[in-house]
């Protein structure tokens, strides 16, 4: 039986629970956080230094974080993004399986729409299971969220670096205010190299 979401599925508060995560990561956790709500949600929990917020970029979240993860493999990585992000890069996955690094975590905010485009309901609105098709690329470590209690397990997942995970949050279909990351994609590259000790150019 997949677990999709219906009218009556219980859903989490998508803003509160990002903030809840967020305020539990530790400053060395470097983010990537998908086109549009998970971006405004990771923003509105506070300025972080070491976050890499893509803006337009829709399916490059999980690539963006694999490549961080292999590059410092001694740093926990979380990727947070949105179903429709991931639907988008759904094939990243299978890359993610091979290449395991153990300091990974991919957060998919799931309410099973396209909160960009109108809400508009999404393959995950509808038939498609991404936590089944998360263990089918060969992430074993795959499991679905829908208590809010769950964000400190899902904090100290992200922390322990030991094993590549993958974690769908069904969350709610509300829009609480934008709160909008700076769109200048250099300066946020900048400011994740300068966190990480490198050079800026």
């Amino acid at each position: 039986m997949t677990a999709t979401l219906t009218e009556t599925t219980t859903r989490i508060d998508r803003r509160a629970f990002v903030t809840d995560l967020v305020s539990q990561l530790p400053d060395g956790v470097l983010i990537v956080t998908g086109l549009g709500s998970p971006s405004y949600d990771v923003f509105a929990s506070g300025y972080r230094p070491r976050t890499f917020h893509l803006w337009g970029a829709m399916g490059a979240a999980v690539p963006m974080g694999l490549g961080l993860a292999l590059a410092q493999p001694d740093t926990p990585v979380a990727v947070i993004t949105g179903d429709g992000e991931q639907l988008m890069g759904v094939g990243a996955l299978g890359t993610v399986a091979v290449q395991a690094p153990p300091n990974l975590t991919i957060v998919v905010l799931d309410n099973g729409h396209f909160g960009e485009t109108g809400m508009q309901r999404s393959h995950a609105g509808l038939t498609t299971d991404l936590t089944a098709v998360a263990r089918g690329f060969g992430i074993a470590d795959a499991a679905t969220i829908s208590s809010a209690d769950e964000a400190s397990t899902l904090a100290e997942l992200i922390t322990a670096n030991s094993g590549t995970a993958f974690r769908r949050v069904l969350i709610d279909v509300t829009e609480p205010p934008r709160a909008l990351p700076p769109r200048d994609g250099v300066a946020n590259k900048n400011a994740v190299r300068t966190a990480l000790g490198f050079e800026t150019f």
